[in-house]
């Protein structure tokens, strides 16, 4: 740590901070456990998937208080106040899918303002509500929208690492279909995503979760491809597939070879030495596959974690920076998805039902100075996503992406110590995000039982500011 870092974590330095707005920042509780406090569920007029999905993942909700006439209590300067919980609550669920007027959003005000000073450290307001393109009439449409700027604002408010996000469903989902979505966001697998919308639909026919299934390795007996694994957040992704039961084939650059056969080695996996932008480069992975895994093997996910940047301002910008980035970021991911999605007679591509995650970027979210190439690569994979999944309707296999903000590696350990805090601190949670966060988000993407969410692109990014 740096004569400069010292200063600025010293008490001094953290006075000086919170003057110029820097708040300190809150410590995030991180992988599979839940909240600490207790689960509430909320259930507007017109709901009901929510209680069941609750159910069905072994959770037995509380009735949360409401802020009504009734219910507040003047403070010593007779001012009403909501109604307090004696004890921190864990988490507020809100099942808003029969809301479709703007009287009703008052529900939701009367369920949110009493938690919000209230819940505990790194705590979850989760919020659920209908596609709008499900409900008929202007009102109801807007109102959808609505909630979405109430999720949004409520993220940017809560305080000590707490978050919110919304799920949007379709009007036929099942329980089974939000099951891992709600599991995920309970979890600490969730906490550096904050302030985020996403969809959930029915499965598709033969996207059904097996028997055996088993949500702690939910990954046992499959095969799972990490590209640009040998370092940072491409190794914290195999590590996590590796530990929820996966076996891990890693790939990267011959020039990272020694860390990628590290990588390899400490999770029981094997490495491919590849360069992905190669002719031949999705011929070569499903080829590994087969010979490792046997002439019947079908990969389960392909993850495209590779990627470079070569910063310029457009005006610097020349033709070889300009294409090594999008051709890398984005039309390697193209390619090797064509071939692994065509039936090979000897194995190795992915299997009928599988899952495929891009990487995208808040960067291609808002575009970024000195990022126009990279932007495009990143805008172009949220592009693919939303195209991809569209041609593969007919077929039981997902694809999604996420977009990570920053995220420390080594990588942002170069960047000068004052730029590095600024950027750090713009999101809601005041802090860079870890490897781990978004890994954990890719693997919840990957879920056997994640079959209802395809075609999205989930930020990772604490709320940035940046395209929020």
């Amino acid at each position: 740590m740096s004569l400069v870092e010292n200063l600025f974590h010293s008490s001094l330095g953290k006075k000086v901070a919170a003057k110029v707005g820097l708040p300190e920042s809150p410590t995030l509780r991180r992988g599979r456990v839940g909240p600490l406090g207790e689960i509430l569920l909320a259930e507007l007029p017109g709901g009901g998937v929510v209680a069941a999905t609750l159910a069905a993942i072994g959770v037995t909700p509380g009735v949360p208080l409401r802020d009504t006439p009734d219910s507040r209590t003047p403070d010593e300067k007779g001012r009403p106040q909501p109604p307090r919980y004696e004890r921190r609550p864990g988490a507020l669920v809100i099942d808003a899918t029969g809301v479709r007027t703007i009287a009703a959003l008052e529900d939701l005000r009367q369920v949110l303002r009493p938690i919000m000073k209230r819940l505990e450290r790194s705590g979850r307001v989760i919020v659920v509500a209908t596609d709008a393109r499900d409900v008929n009439g202007l009102e109801a449409k807007a109102v959808a929208q609505g909630i979405d700027g109430i999720n949004r604002t409520v993220a940017k408010e809560l305080r000590e690492g707490a978050t919110a996000n919304l799920i949007v469903v379709r009007a036929d989902a099942q329980p089974g279909d939000l099951a891992s979505t709600l599991s995920f966001l309970l979890q600490g697998r969730s906490a550096f995503v904050d302030g985020q919308t996403w969809r959930v639909a029915p499965c598709k026919p033969g996207d059904t979760v097996d028997a055996d299934y088993d949500p702690a390795r939910p990954f046992a007996g499959r095969i799972v491809v990490v590209t640009g694994a040998a370092r940072g957040i491409g190794a914290a992704i195999a590590a996590t597939f590796a530990r929820d039961g996966a076996g891990i084939v890693v790939v990267d650059i011959p020039a990272a070879g020694d860390a990628l056969a590290a990588v390899a080695n400490d999770l029981r996996g094997s490495a491919l030495q590849l360069d992905i932008t190669a002719p031949d480069a999705g011929e070569r992975i499903a080829a590994h596959v087969a010979q490792v895994h046997g002439p019947h093997a079908r990969i389960w996910a392909i993850v495209h974690n590779a990627g470079i940047t070569r910063d310029r301002l457009l005006a610097n910008l020349d033709e070889a920076q300009w294409g090594a980035v999008l051709h890398v970021n984005l039309g390697a991911e193209i390619a090797m998805n064509e071939v692994l999605l065509t039936d090979r007679p000897g194995g190795g591509g992915l299997g009928e039902r599988s899952r495929i995650v891009g990487i995208a970027s808040t960067s291609g979210v808002a575009g970024n100075k000195g990022q126009t190439n990279y932007a495009a690569s990143k805008a172009g994979v949220m592009g693919l996503v939303w195209a991809e999944s569209a041609a593969l309707a007919d077929r039981p296999t997902t694809i999604n992406a996420v977009a990570p903000g920053f995220i420390e590696t080594d990588m942002t350990a170069a960047i000068p110590f004052v730029q590095r805090e600024v950027f750090r601190r713009t999101n809601s949670l005041s802090q860079g995000g870890l490897p781990v966060d978004v890994a954990e988000t890719i693997a919840y993407l990957c879920d056997p039982a994640s079959g209802g969410v395809d075609g999205q692109v989930v930020r990772v990014c604490g709320q940035n500011l940046v395209g929020a």
